[in-house]
């Protein structure tokens, strides 16, 4: 079994116009409503791959009602184990501009979390980790948290043996990477900040001194640089799509992971990460993964590189 922590769910509301224009009132063609945050959307992804996966992290009030109800019926062979709190799960709204195919998103902050909260889950969590082959720690953290909340549940996960993808931003990330993990996979703007450089190379390079064991960076359009000790490795699509991105880096994750626990070689888990990323752009719904497209795509990712000499 895999587990995704989302330690900020929330109710990804999708609404699309026929075109954006600040300033102006907007006629909503199409509303989609998915239980959502960082590390849901990762477990919708595995749970389609065919992976058992649980999904743990805070849910509360009417919003996190909704989304656990929207998680049994939307997200077919995910576990829900989330662990509620008294604030409300926040909502986050992204604008489809039906024109351009851009989209506009807003997110709301999350519910503050209580000590006695941040524990309750601390050993919810401790406990999942006995049966699971590895973990991904996804999104935000809610207010409340302390900033090196990923680097503790990192630390408790390597001292129990299990493997840990860590996808966050800011000094959560910063404190996470100390801790070592396994995988980090931060897009451009994320690992500049945390490096200082701008060059995704020399940033890739930083970020594993700082030390995580391997650094998988999301370039966008251009697909994915990877820097493992095996070896280093770019990962492309064979052309560029417009879409929907929202979701697309959570799918991404889905496909390291997945790799990961499979024993797959490194190329083949940047192969599948590339084809997923990109088959959710492709896809009508935010955050789900166009199917055929996938399968279409896999074979087609182009991965270079060399595997390290070590």
């Amino acid at each position: 079994m895999i587990l995704t922590v989302t330690l900020n769910t929330a109710l990804d509301l999708t609404y699309r116009v026929p075109s954006l224009r600040p300033h102006t009132s907007h006629r909503v063609t199409e509303v989609t409503e998915r239980p959502g945050g960082k590390g849901v959307n990762v477990a919708r992804v595995l749970a389609a791959l065919g992976h058992e996966v649980t999904v743990t992290g805070f849910a509360g009030g009417a919003t996190g009602r909704e989304l656990r109800d929207r998680l049994a019926s939307q997200a077919p062979g995910v576990v829900d184990a989330l662990v509620p709190v008294a604030g409300a799960t926040r909502r986050t709204i992204a604008v489809v501009d039906q024109r351009t195919g851009d989209t506009t998103q807003l997110n709301e902050p999350g519910p503050v979390v209580t000590p006695a909260e941040w524990s309750a889950f601390q050993g919810v969590y401790e406990g999942l980790l006995g049966s699971v082959s590895a973990v991904a720690l996804c999104g935000s953290l809610p207010p409340g948290l302390p900033v090196g909340a990923y680097a503790g549940l990192i630390r408790t996960a390597r001292a129990a043996g299990v493997p840990v993808l860590l996808d966050t931003s800011g000094e959560a990330l910063r404190r996470g990477v100390a801790a070592r993990p396994d995988v980090v996979k931060p897009n451009a703007d994320e690992l500049a900040e945390l490096t200082g450089s701008h060059e995704p190379l020399r940033a890739t390079q930083d970020a594993r001194r700082r030390g995580a064991r391997a650094v998988v960076a999301s370039l966008g359009a251009e697909g994915l640089l990877a820097h493992t000790s095996d070896g280093l490795w770019r990962a492309a699509p064979p052309s560029r799509v417009r879409g929907n991105p929202t979701g697309a880096g959570d799918s991404a994750v889905a496909g390291l992971l997945s790799g990961l626990v499979e024993r797959l070689p490194w190329p083949d888990r940047l192969a599948r990460a590339v084809a997923l990323s990109t088959a959710t752009v492709l896809s009508p719904v935010a955050g789900e993964f166009d199917h055929a497209a996938y399968e279409e795509l896999l074979g087609r990712v182009a991965v270079t590189g060399e595997a390290s000499a070590a």
